[in-house]
């Protein structure tokens, strides 16, 4: 059974009682002052629900910074759009650094896809400072669906429903490609976050879900949900006996990673300091704990790095999407 880092549980305390107090303002003012960065609280949004991956990474990351640069960095969960609402507040607020967001690397290489041009959310809009980590999807179904393998889903004779973590979302194309790929008749059940998908198909409202194998593999251990795939080019380390889509017949390869980003023209030494900040909070070992008790591969790769694998993985995609038939903004 793997448990959450003790760190986070009083991280989230820590920036729970921050908002309180500050009635989630930026309470450093925003001085354009980056010599003296940072310069009290610095706002850390996640676009996602409490208790998933995104909310659960944003965490440790903040627990880090805090620790490594003596500030806050209170998290601010702004859930919704696959984290669009959460990347707007980012890319409007002024560029000093005291707004900043660990953001997914579906809302630029996949949402795209779903949504109308006007709301496209532009990578170009943020400076990428540091990559993060990346996690595998896993699709996952109840022991009363009486699925127990993709052959299941193959052959069956009823649509079947899986639920995402939102439109636009890897879990969403993971799900989707196979189901496309498979031949099945199927529906997309759009939940905003890992947390309340993973709700929905341990309570029988869907028959399958994809989810971050992080946020499903305690349920998965337990006997409380079946895992039918992965979607990674090899099995994932963390689920050894799992097998994945290309092993069981289907072309679906696809995994979530996420990065730090500032709004444009943030100041250089802003983002060094960010960098420098992260770095040493990944070496230490509370971090990697983390990173191992979440069923997290570290993917610490340069801001640049970071923005030319979102172009590789963005026409990826689209090129899959265009093969499948798939139409992502139908659900």
């Amino acid at each position: 059974m793997r448990t959450i880092n003790p760190l986070l549980v009083a991280t989230a305390g820590v920036a729970a009682l921050t908002l309180s107090a500050c009635g989630v303002s930026n309470s450093a003012g925003g001085s354009g002052d980056s010599d003296e960065y940072p310069s009290g609280n610095v706002e850390m949004y996640v676009g996602a629900s409490p208790g998933g991956s995104s909310d659960l990474i944003s965490r440790a990351v903040s627990k880090g910074l805090s620790d490594d640069l003596g500030a806050s960095f209170p998290v601010i969960n702004q859930e919704g759009a696959n984290g669009a609402l959460a990347a707007n507040k980012v890319s409007k607020a002024e560029a000093d650094g005291q707004t900043i967001a660990i953001q997914n690397a579906s809302l630029f290489a996949i949402t795209p896809l779903a949504v109308s041009e006007d709301e496209v959310t532009d990578i170009g809009d943020f400076e990428v400072v540091q990559g993060v980590s990346r996690d595998d999807y896993v699709m996952v179904t109840g022991p009363e669906s009486g699925i127990k393998s993709l052959d299941d889903i193959k052959n069956a004779k009823k649509k079947l429903t899986y639920g995402t973590t939102g439109v636009g979302t890897g879990a969403q194309v993971s799900c989707g490609l196979t189901y496309a790929s498979a031949g099945a008749d199927a529906e997309a059940v759009p939940f905003d976050g890992g947390a309340p998908a993973l709700t929905a198909v341990l309570g029988n409202q869907v028959d399958t879900a994809c989810l971050q194998v992080g946020e499903a593999i305690e349920n998965i251990e337990s006997g409380k949900l079946t895992p039918l795939s992965v979607f990674g080019p090899e099995r994932v380390e963390y689920l050894p006996d799992v097998p994945t889509a290309k092993e069981q017949g289907l072309d679906v390869e696809v995994a979530q990673y996420r990065f730090m980003t500032v709004p444009k023209g943030t100041p250089d030494n802003v983002k060094e300091t960010l960098t420098e900040a992260m770095q040493a909070t990944f070496k230490t070992k509370a971090y990697q704990d983390f990173n191992k008790q979440n069923s997290l591969t570290p993917m610490e790769l340069s801001g640049d790095e970071v923005v030319t694998q979102l172009e590789k993985d963005k026409k990826r995609f689209a090129d899959l999407i265009d093969q499948y038939g798939l139409d992502l903004g139908a659900s």
